[in-house]
C-alpha cells in the first residue's frame, strides 16, 4: 500500500519545478492578500480561478516538449481563424469587438494567441534550423503581424502588445540581429506620424493624459492622477493592509484589475514593492536559467519568450499604473484579478516545468 502511494505521490510531483513552484506560489499569496483589501468580494471567485488555473498548470507540465510542438500549428490556426470570426461576429461591448459568443459561453480568442503565437514561432524557426534566409525572417513577421493586426483592430492594444512581445522575443532568440532592429526602430519612429492618425481617440488621449494628467483632472486624467498619488502616499512601510484611502474609499479605478498596484503600494509601501519586484526577478530568473539549458531550439526560443512575457507583463503595468506609459489595459502578472490572464500565465509556468523535466529525455 505505501508502494502504491509513494509511487502515487512520485508521479503528482515528477513534473514539478519546486523554485519555480515557490516563486509562483508567493506571488498568488500576495495577489490573495491584496485582493482580500481591494474587492474582498471576489475572494470566492479568485479561488475557483486559482483552482483551474493550478490544475491547468499541472497538466501542461506534464506533456513532453514534443507534444507541444505538435500542437503548435493547429493552435496558432485556431486562434488565427477565431480572431478572424471574431472580427465578422464578434459580440461588441463598451465600443470594442473582443468577444465571440458560442451559445453556452463567450470566449475572448486573442488570449489563445499569447500562448500560441511564441509555440508557433518557435516551432517554425525549429523547423529551419541551420536553413535560415532572409525569407525566414519575412514569413517569421507575417505569423507575427496579422493576428498582432486582427488584436488591434478590435480594440485591444494591450492585448496586442503583448501578443506582440510574445513573438517578437522569439524572433530577436532565433538570431535577429541587433542591426535591423535599430533599423525598425528608425522606420518606427518615421512612421510614428502616421501612426497617430490610425489611432483610435481615446487611445490619442491617454496618451495626451501621460504628458500632462492635470489637463482634464476628472475625466480623462483620473486613473493617473489617483494611481500616483496612492503610490506616493504608501512611504516607505504603506499605510497598512486595508487602510489604504485612496482603495478604501474607491478613488483608484479598477482597483482589483489592472490598477491593484497602486493598492498594493498604498498599504505596503516601498517595502513592500521592494518584495514583489524580487519575486519577480527570481520568477524570471529561474524561467532564463531553464531556457539556458534547454536542450533544443524550439525549447529555448519557447522558454524563453514565456519568460519574457512576464518582464513585460510586470514591466508595462508597473509603468502604466506608475505614469510613465499610457494606460493600456496590462494586467499585473499572477497578482491582477482576472481567470483568463491567470491560467493563460500559469499555463505558461507549466510549459517552463515541461521543458525542465524533459531536458535530458529531449537530449537522448
Amino acid at each position: 500500500m505505501s508502494e502504491w502511494l509513494h509511487k502515487i505521490w512520485r508521479m503528482v510531483v515528477a513534473p514539478i519545478d519546486w523554485p519555480l513552484l515557490g516563486f509562483t506560489a508567493l506571488l498568488l499569496i500576495l495577489a490573495t492578500v491584496a485582493l482580500a483589501s481591494a474587492s474582498p468580494e471576489r475572494l470566492g471567485a479568485h479561488f475557483i480561478n486559482l483552482g483551474v488555473a493550478l490544475l491547468v498548470m499541472r497538466a501542461v507540465a506534464q506533456l513532453p516538449p514534443q507534444r507541444l510542438m505538435h500542437i503548435a500549428v493547429p493552435v496558432y490556426l485556431l486562434g488565427l481563424l477565431l480572431l478572424i470570426a471574431v472580427a465578422l461576429f464578434g459580440d461588441v461591448s463598451k465600443g470594442a469587438r473582443r468577444w465571440l459568443n458560442l451559445g453556452f459561453m463567450r470566449i475572448q480568442p486573442s488570449e489563445l494567441m499569447k500562448i500560441a503565437m511564441p509555440l508557433m514561432l518557435a516551432w517554425y524557426f525549429q523547423k529551419r534550423e541551420g536553413l535560415l534566409v532572409w525569407r525566414d525572417w519575412f514569413v517569421a513577421t507575417l505569423l507575427l503581424l496579422v493576428p498582432v493586426a486582427l488584436i488591434a483592430r478590435q480594440p485591444d492594444l494591450g492585448t496586442a502588445v503583448l501578443v506582440f512581445a510574445a513573438g517578437f522575443f522569439v524572433i530577436f532568440l532565433a538570431g535577429l540581429s541587433w542591426k535591423v532592429i535599430f533599423g525598425l526602430l528608425g522606420l518606427a519612429a518615421a512612421a510614428a506620424p502616421f501612426a497617430w492618425n490610425l489611432l483610435h481617440d481615446y487611445q490619442r488621449q491617454r496618451i495626451l493624459m501621460l504628458l500632462d494628467p492635470e489637463k482634464d483632472p476628472l475625466g480623462k486624467g483620473f486613473h493617473i492622477i489617483q494611481s500616483t498619488i496612492a503610490i506616493g502616499s504608501g512611504g516607505l512601510f504603506g499605510k497598512g493592509w486595508g487602510q489604504g484611502t485612496q482603495a478604501q474609499l474607491e478613488f483608484i479605478p479598477e482597483r482589483h484589475t489592472d490598477f491593484i498596484f497602486a493598492v498594493w503600494s498604498e498599504e505596503f509601501g516601498l517595502v513592500g514593492n521592494a518584495v514583489l519586484l524580487i519575486l519577480y526577478l527570481l520568477l524570471i530568473g529561474r524561467g532564463l536559467q531553464i531556457a539556458l539549458q534547454a536542450p533544443t531550439l524550439f525549447t529555448r526560443l519557447l522558454a524563453g519568450a514565456v519568460t519574457l512575457i512576464f518582464f513585460t507583463y510586470a514591466f508595462v503595468n508597473m509603468g502604466m499604473v506608475s505614469g510613465i506609459l499610457p494606460v493600456v489595459g496590462v494586467p499585473l502578472p499572477l497578482v491582477s484579478y482576472g481567470g483568463t490572464a491567470l491560467v493563460t500565465l500559469c499555463l505558461g509556468i507549466g510549459i517552463l516545468m515541461s521543458i525542465h523535466k524533459n531536458r535530458m529525455l529531449v537530449q537522448k
